[in-house]
């Protein structure tokens, strides 16, 4: 079986890899009847050289592969017709602006394997980013903060070469007696948590967040069963609140009164209550002045998000009143950090986080005839048409 590391062809440039050197080398060890090759790259975060100091040959012959890795979505003009690829198509919630790459790729009999999708038996994800995510969201939301008050100014994320060097910036800093509000409990958030506690700061529970005043900045990590509660006034929970969320509404509110930096690393899902409204930022109470808002659903649960912002320009100014952008420094607005593809700026990191947990839970299923299922859930076209478990498509790929 012949593997291909394709070169990432979207603009802005990736330069993240399924693969790493290291974890190339891991697999070729415990697979002899694997092959991997890698498209040369210049845009790559690691060099052709690593691959080939680490047993991995550079091809221009990437038609010569039975399955084809890449990261972002791949323009329709470089799609191999017949082939295996796996790669973030970004198609799964009928995303308007991919519908035309899903209609390719099934024009071009392309079996299609899309990452947010590769997961076990319960729905769980194998492979993801959400954990660097929440790394550099939760430094570039402490950036932000230092920049709107003018009290330090840390050096952008991407200019640093991995986590350990980024909290080696952070423990630089001396933040005020702020309070930290952290939404999510999974990859995203924990991520950001691992920040937090790498700064030392103090985390507390909800009842001390909310009435506790305190001489040092703490934080409080919290999840869909604290931001949200039951319309009906009975005790709802986590695993209530996501098979019936069109039951809940926003719990949240009584935190933006004690909040002053918040971060949001939760997962959104559609009916799902918002956190906060536009209207609930205009009330004498509100507190939030600074958001890292790494989930990035534009204009939803986090009303002060109202467009993505980027890795060159992270922080944009939302001014509650008028509900418009405005300079970030502006005493009335809310610093707004939503950058909607931080990985990017740890792709040496990221790259081999993601490569480690591809190469555990993806690789073995070439080679076991897919007992688990993992390569069947994560399937989405085979024989020019949608699989039974992604036929709800069907209406978007009609012309």
């Amino acid at each position: 079986m012949k593997l291909g590391i394709i070169k990432e062809r979207k603009n802005p440039p990736d330069r993240r890899v399924v693969l790493s050197p290291e974890v190339c080398k891991k697999v070729l060890s415990r697979n002899k009847e694997l092959q991997i090759v890698v498209e040369s790259s210049d845009i790559r975060v690691f060099k052709d050289d690593e691959y080939v100091e680490n047993g991995v040959e550079i091809t221009k012959k990437m038609e010569e592969c039975d399955v084809l890795l890449g990261v972002k979505e791949v323009p329709i003009d470089a799609l191999i017709p017949n082939k295996k690829y796996f790669f973030f198509s970004h198609t799964i919630k009928k995303q308007v602006y991919n519908k035309k790459l899903l209609q390719a790729v099934l024009k071009k009999n392309i079996e299609l394997y899309d990452h947010e999708v590769i997961t076990n038996h319960k729905g769980v994800r194998l492979v993801a980013f959400g954990r660097y995510a929440g790394i550099v969201g939760a430094y570039n939301g402490i950036r932000a903060y230092g920049l709107k008050y003018d009290s330090f100014n840390l050096p952008k994320a991407e200019t640093l070469p991995n986590q350990e060097v980024l909290i080696l910036e952070l423990k630089k800093v001396q933040l005020p007696n702020i309070k930290i509000m952290l939404t999510g409990r999974g990859r995203v958030g924990n991520g950001a948590r691992e920040m937090l506690d790498a700064m030392k700061i103090k985390r507390v529970n909800v009842k001390e967040y909310l009435s506790d005043s305190f001489k040092e900045p703490v934080y409080c990590q919290i999840d869909a069963s604290e931001y949200n509660k039951r319309k009906d006034g009975v005790r709802g929970n986590k695993a209530d609140f996501f098979a019936n969320p069109q039951e809940y509404k926003t719990n949240f509110t009584r935190f933006t009164k004690v909040t002053d930096f918040y971060i949001a690393g939760h997962f959104y899902g559609d009916g799902a209550p918002y956190l906060f409204t536009r209207e609930d930022a205009k009330h004498p109470d509100f507190k939030i002045k600074v958001v890292a808002d790494v989930s990035c659903d534009i204009d939803g649960p986090v009303a002060c998000t109202i467009r993505p912002s980027t890795i060159a320009d992270p922080i944009y100014g939302y001014d509650a009143k008028t509900e418009k952008e405005v300079s970030f420094k502006n005493k009335n607005a809310i610093a707004v950090m939503a950058v909607d593809n931080l990985p990017c700026e740890l792709p040496r990191d990221a790259s081999d986080g993601f490569g480690e947990a591809f190469a555990k839970n993806v690789i073995p299923a070439f080679f076991n005839g897919d007992k688990d299922g993992v390569l069947e859930r994560a399937r989405m076209t085979k024989n020019g048409k949608l699989t039974k478990r992604y036929s709800y498509l069907q209406d978007y790929v009609k012309d």
